[in-house]
């Protein structure tokens, strides 16, 4: 059989009975557990530039794991230089085993190479349990080179569990290791 990941089998192991007793679940499936990651990255100045796109596509590539799908703009804006059809971000949705492995990178990796790091904003919940923030820089990832990079971008990171409440989500993620700033 195959290794079990590691941040699987902390939640396995650790967070679902800690769940269980502080929320007082009834069955082992009301246990909030994460759905999917999804990073998300806007192309803004590269849009017209097929090698920066691709230059883009590579780098999340690299952070994730699994190739970006390209996203195009649903109108056309005058004011922003875009017409409908045109690439202007892309996106990833991790499931299962990858996106494990990438919540264990980001949290234990990517995380503390964040210049003046006091922890993750705890306002970030969405109301029905899930958790977006932005990243200013991908180089806190250890597979981005920086002699490599051609410009600092940024992504979102949104984490989509099944907790019902923003409380279940929280004590989910902070039993999983993500470090909250203490507010």
């Amino acid at each position: 059989m195959a290794e079990m990941n590691r941040v699987k089998e902390l939640y396995l192991k650790t967070a679902v009975p800690a769940l269980i007793k502080k929320f007082n679940y009834k069955n082992v499936n009301q246990v909030p557990k994460l759905v999917k990651i999804t990073i998300n990255s806007g192309l803004g100045d590269v849009k017209d530039n097929g090698k920066s796109i691709q230059l883009a596509q590579e780098e999340l590539k690299l952070i994730s794991g699994q190739k970006p799908i390209l996203t195009a703009a649903k109108k056309s804006v005058a004011n922003f230089k875009i017409r409908e059809g045109q690439n202007v971000g892309m996106k990833v949705t991790l499931r299962g085993t990858r996106m494990y492995e990438f919540f264990d990178k980001f949290v234990s990796i990517a995380l503390p190479r964040v210049r003046d790091f006091r922890g993750v904003p705890t306002k970030s919940f969405d109301g029905r349990g899930n958790y977006a923030m932005g990243v200013k820089e991908q180089l806190i990832f250890p597979e981005i080179s920086y002699d490599q990079v051609e410009k600092i971008r940024g992504f979102d990171i949104c984490i989509t569990t099944t907790a019902n409440t923003d409380e279940e989500a929280k004590e989910l993620l902070s039993l999983l290791g993500m470090p909250f700033a203490n507010k």
